[in-house]
């Protein structure tokens, strides 16, 4: 037993401290291919008051301490390399307050999003952030999460109001107010949202949310190559069309996918579509886009405003993960994304298929075309070390090919443990500022340690 877990049991409670070794084993790994390591204990704190004391107690202790939501992230960002606490983050999971007349909610960080979605839909409201994964709030803020809705609604840090950080030294801060715009002091809340745990802990989020459409209307599009869809997407963007998701699917995907539910889709570049509005604008809309999807090569467009229709549509995409594990049992799933601007889009995806049909590691590709984001999925046996050290080959010059083009080495995923070592080259002198930012409030190094900032000897 690690010497501190009878301290920890008297700030919090006997039964909410654990050295489980199930639990231990829980919260060693997350959905990422990056291997497992065991925090010391796991703790289960309820409120901001027991956050703060473990806080103080851990940095007068110098003791790691990694929050935890659930485990859903994608590159080992709540791992806890440096062993330490997991702070489990579970047991805070309130919705506190709908201002449906402000279109905000104030929630626990622990609340996952369909939670959240399920408690606002009686005020005819919804949370617009859709990573796939039921992640939760708390998580979803600590890497700036988006998913298929981006295009329309933002990524994570649009939806921030306001945060309630727990400091590495125990003090409670807030970020931002309930007002819809500031011009009052540095903006923190986006200096916090993205920051991994790295810099405190949320203990309470006032988020933006919106009001339900009347109207939803799905589609799909396949193309004969990536880059009529992706000029396609372009089209549609400059015609102005609110668009509320735009998604591309290879051609290798939409094979996997077919096997794996039992679909017919044209095994061709595919975009999903989805418009959100009112019955009179989207009929006007969905004409529009399929005017604009001609133009550019379109071979078979259908569109579906039955709501089962539209789920099944939806599944298929969000399913292609499942579908390539299905396809590789005993296989690892590795996740990787990217981002570049729009114009660059379909090279970079092209440049991508190219260099994965060249290797000897299977991978699919689909993207969130509308935000120029795509992510490569991988199949590894991790026991296989040339297999693996081909597929970080891969990923290695998918994020140099986005740097060059003036992209980011990640979209969406974080940085966490896979993407430190581009920090550097992609953010310049800037990384020395976000170093400093970190030296600042987290002295002692107990927060999240290892993730994002590259120790300089490694």
């Amino acid at each position: 037993m690690v010497d501190y877990v009878k301290e920890l049991k008297s700030l919090l409670a006997e039964d909410r401290v654990t050295i489980n070794q199930t639990i231990l084993e829980q919260h060693s790994r997350d959905e990422s291919y990056h291997t497992p390591r065991l925090p010391d204990v796991v703790a289960f704190p309820e409120n901001k008051e027991e956050v703060s004391a473990l806080l103080k107690f851990a940095n007068e202790q110098e003791i790691p301490v990694v929050p935890f939501g659930l485990g859903t992230s994608l590159e080992g960002n709540a791992i806890p390399y440096s062993g330490g606490i997991s702070l489990d983050m579970s047991l805070m999971n309130k919705v506190i307050e709908v201002r449906e007349k402000d279109f905000l909610v104030k929630v626990q960080p622990g609340v996952t999003r369909t939670q959240l979605n399920k408690t606002l839909k009686k005020y005819g409201l919804f949370f617009s952030v859709d990573p796939g994964a039921d992640a939760t709030l708390g998580g979803m803020v600590a890497t700036n999460a988006s998913g298929t809705t981006a295009v329309r609604y933002g990524i994570m840090r649009d939806q921030v109001r306001d945060l309630e950080v727990v400091l590495a030294n125990g003090e409670i801060i807030h970020t931002g107010s309930l007002a819809t715009k500031s011009s009052s002091g540095l903006h923190l809340n986006g200096l916090f949202v993205g920051s991994e745990g790295t810099l405190g802990v949320f203990t309470e989020l006032i988020l933006k949310v919106y009001g339900i459409p009347e109207e939803i209307v799905a589609g799909r599009a396949s193309f004969s190559t990536v880059q009529r869809a992706v000029s396609a997407v372009n089209g549609i963007m400059s015609a102005g069309i609110p668009i509320a998701r735009i998604e591309l699917v290879d051609a290798r995907s939409i094979t996997q996918v077919n096997t794996y539910m039992n679909k017919s889709y044209e095994e061709k570049p595919t975009l999903f579509l989805e418009f959100h509005g009112n019955a009179a604008g989207l009929a006007q809309d969905v004409e529009f886009a399929k005017d604009i999807v001609r133009d550019f090569g379109c071979e078979n467009i259908t569109f579906e405003t039955d709501p089962i229709a539209r789920n099944e549509l939806w599944e298929a995409r969000h399913k292609l993960a499942y579908a390539l594990i299905h396809s590789s049992p005993g296989k690892k799933l590795m996740s990787t994304d990217v981002s570049v601007p729009l114009h660059e889009l379909s090279e970079a995806i092209l440049n991508t298929r190219e260099k994965i049909d060249l290797s000897k590691v299977e991978g699919a590709i689909a993207g969130h075309v509308g935000d120029g984001n795509y992510h490569v999925l991988f199949m590894l046996d991790l026991t296989d070390p040339i297999e693996v050290a081909e597929a970080m080959r891969l990923n290695a010059e998918i994020v140099d090919y986005a740097l060059s083009r003036g992209g980011t080495c990640t979209g969406e995923h974080g940085v966490g443990i896979g993407k430190r070592i581009y920090q550097r080259r992609e953010h310049g002198n800037a990384y020395d500022v976000m170093v400093s930012i970190k030296q600042v409030l987290d002295p002692k190094g107990i927060l999240n340690p290892g993730k994002i900032f590259l120790d300089e000897t490694e």
